[in-house]
C-alpha cells in the first residue's frame, strides 16, 4: 500500500525504517500517548522487532508515515472480531520534531479513507488518553466524534487516566 499526500507518503513498513522508526520513538511524550506494549526507551532492536511482526502479517493494518523517504511515525488499525467484526480501533504517532505541521491531520483522513473502502467496516474507533488534547483536535478537524469519556480506564506512568472514545462512521 501507498498513499502519496501533500505532506508525507503513507506505505508499508520496511526493515530499513528501524533506525529511523527508532529514533523518532524514542520520546517520553509519545510513549505518554500510547499503550504500554510501545516500549520506553524505544530502541532500534525494539523497532526491528515491531517490523518484523508486521511484516508476517498477511493482510496489512499498520503503515509508515514518511517524510522525505525516512520513516517518521506509524498509522493503523486494529481488526476486532465476534460482534465487533465491523469496527477497527484507529492509532497513529508521530515523531515530536513533526508535531503541527497538519501531517497527522492529513494521514489519519487518507488511512481512515483507505480502511473503510478497503476493509468494508462501517465504524472506525480512535481511544485518546484525557491529556491529549491536540490528538482530540486532529480527529475531531477530520470528522471523528467523541463518543464517551470512560472514567479512570487508563493506568498510565503511575496515574489513573480518563479515555475519550472517538469515532467515525463510514459515509
Amino acid at each position: 500500500m501507498k498513499i502519496k499526500l501533500s505532506k508525507s507518503v503513507i506505505r508499508n513498513f520496511k526493515m530499513s525504517d528501524k533506525k529511523s522508526i527508532a529514533k523518532h520513538a524514542n520520546n517520553r511524550k509519545i510513549w505518554l500517548n500510547v499503550r504500554n506494549a510501545f516500549p520506553h526507551p524505544y530502541t532500534e532492536t525494539n523497532a526491528e522487532q515491531w517490523i518484523s511482526s508486521i511484516l508476517e502479517e498477511k493482510v496489512k493494518t499498520k503503515f509508515a508515515i514518511t517524510v522525505d523517504g525516512k520513516a517518521i511515525g506509524g498509522i493503523g488499525v486494529e481488526m476486532k472480531g465476534d460482534v465487533y467484526s465491523q469496527t477497527m480501533e484507529f492509532g497513529y504517532w508521530i515523531g515530536e520534531e513533526y508535531w503541527n505541521r497538519g501531517i497527522i491531520t492529513e494521514a489519519i483522513q487518507a488511512v481512515s479513507d483507505y480502511v473503510f473502502e478497503k476493509f468494508g467496516i462501517i465504524r472506525l474507533e480512535a481511544h485518546v488518553y484525557h491529556w491529549n488534547i491536540s490528538s482530540m483536535r486532529v480527529l475531531e478537524k477530520v470528522g471523528f466524534e467523541k463518543e464517551a469519556i470512560l472514567k479512570k480506564r487508563i493506568f498510565k506512568d503511575g496515574k489513573y487516566v480518563d479515555e475519550h472514545i472517538y469515532i467515525k462512521f463510514k459515509e
